[in-house]
């Protein structure tokens, strides 16, 4: 369910459970923008986990940005987090729920989220 976002405290979840460096990311105002919704788990007041819901505005919405905090990581927090959003979704009208991922988190989606796999195509843009 949406929450305000703090565009440090995001991006810094973001670098830390992708590993990898990053920047501070206009998200509060992207997730405004184009996301139907967003999901997040807090360990008190802290952020430690996040996925958001994106949409076409009628059947299909798509899961992006799942993450969860390394420190906070196979507790189930991220297949939590992936199911309230498929709530939101489904309570939105939506049909379908699509994800993107890769081969090594394929267990993560299929198994422990529940979607199953399909055949889809992908062009690189940049």
């Amino acid at each position: 369910m949406r929450f305000p976002v703090d565009d440090e405290v995001l991006s810094a979840l973001h670098s830390l459970a992708f590993d990898v460096p990053g920047e501070v990311q206009p998200w509060a105002a992207r997730l405004e923008r184009h996301a139907l919704t967003w999901v997040g788990a807090f360990d008190n007041d802290e952020l430690i986990g996040f996925v958001q819901v994106c949409w076409d505005g009628g059947a299909h919405a798509f899961v992006l940005d799942t993450a969860v905090h390394p420190d906070h990581g196979r507790k189930g927090i991220g297949s939590q987090l992936v199911a309230r959003a498929a709530d939101e979704a489904r309570a939105a009208g939506c049909e379908w729920l699509h994800v993107d991922y890769e081969p090594h988190l394929a267990s993560f989606y299929l198994d422990s989220c529940g979607f199953r796999p399909t055949d889809a195509g992908l062009l690189k843009l940049r």
